[in-house]
């Protein structure tokens, strides 16, 4: 009798989690009981391209175009791959820290580690997604992350400030595999 209601119960389970994945965005809500306020939110919410200079005609090079910022070099072991940091808060923060050094490790479409301390960021500058190439400041867990692919599907993704791009052809870190001490310092 357990197994047959542990069965029902799983079953219960795997219906009401496959009700929540219901992503159409232009469904009206259903009894979620998201008001019409949090729905118009939602659909006004600031992505990675709002607002960005960008480039689409070389997919080996970051999408965002950021020519003027503060120049840097991020060491991955021998590989060194430069970027440039925008004139934001939180990029200045991170500047302020420099060298600095942050364990990252490799993901599907990123780079990413935990700060020792958060950066500071403005709400008006947090977003949903990124552009390919982008280095950006996670705020809900003080991720450093450089990010190289799936910039058509990130927007699932909250809670990112842009801090600047790597300025070198994207092949050059992901063809990166593994754990790295990267040690962030200005470009000389």
């Amino acid at each position: 009798m357990k197994k047959i209601i542990t069965v029902i119960l799983a079953v219960l389970l795997i219906f009401s989690l496959a009700a929540c994945e219901n992503k159409d965005s232009d469904a009206e809500p259903q009894s979620s009981g998201q008001t019409q306020e949090e729905t118009a939110k939602e659909a006004a919410k600031r992505v990675a391209s709002d607002g960005a200079q960008m480039q689409t005609e070389n997919k080996n090079r970051s999408t965002r175009i950021l020519e003027n910022g503060t120049r840097i070099n991020m060491h991955f072991g021998d590989v060194v791959i430069p970027g440039i940091l925008n004139d934001s808060e939180t990029a200045k923060a991170l500047i302020d820290r420099l060298p600095y050094t942050v364990h990252v490790s490799r993901y599907s479409h990123d780079f990413c580690g935990v700060m020792d301390e958060p950066l500071p960021y403005s709400e008006d500058n947090v977003h949903y997604g990124w552009l390919n190439g982008d280095i950006d400041f996670a705020t809900d867990a003080d991720y450093f992350t450089i990010l190289f692919e799936d910039e058509d599907t990130s927007e699932q993704y909250g809670y990112q400030v842009n801090i600047g791009v790597i300025d070198c052809d994207l092949s050059e870190i992901r063809q990166l595999e593994g754990d790295y001490d990267v040690r962030i310092e200005l470009a000389e």
